[in-house]
């Protein structure tokens, strides 16, 4: 960990992820996190997820025109993908992989790392 104390305000967005159990916006997380620390500023959030990614306990998970999504590193060291709920906007970890996609592939390509996000309704939405 760095070198900057640990704040209330600092756990409080580490257990807003660690608990979540799936990639969060800074919106979710800021929402989490400000139940446990009525005080937490939207600004404070975006500085502890960049400490929290700097120090390597979170990754950034890319959304196609959309914000970054954020989840454990130790998850996203696990090949998984993402489910999107278009209604919520919440995103959700699928395990398991499709497989057989090199034969997709053009010919001389080598594929080298692939992103599947499945899209629809979550079961709350639904």
């Amino acid at each position: 960990m760095s070198q900057q104390r640990t704040t209330k305000q600092f756990e409080a967005i580490r257990a807003a992820i660690d608990s979540a159990g799936r990639p969060l916006s800074i919106e979710e997380i800021y929402e989490a996190s400000s139940r446990a620390v009525k005080t937490l500023g939207q600004r404070t959030v975006y500085r502890v997820v960049r400490q929290l990614q700097d120090e390597g306990m979170i990754v950034s998970v890319s959304v196609p025109n959309g914000s970054d999504r954020y989840e454990l590193a130790s998850i996203a060291s696990k090949h998984h993908h993402h489910f999107h709920c278009k209604a919520c906007d919440r995103f959700f970890d699928v395990d398991g992989c499709p497989g057989g996609l090199k034969k997709m592939v053009p010919k001389g390509f080598v594929l080298e790392h692939h992103d599947l996000t499945l899209s629809g309704l979550c079961a709350a939405c639904a």
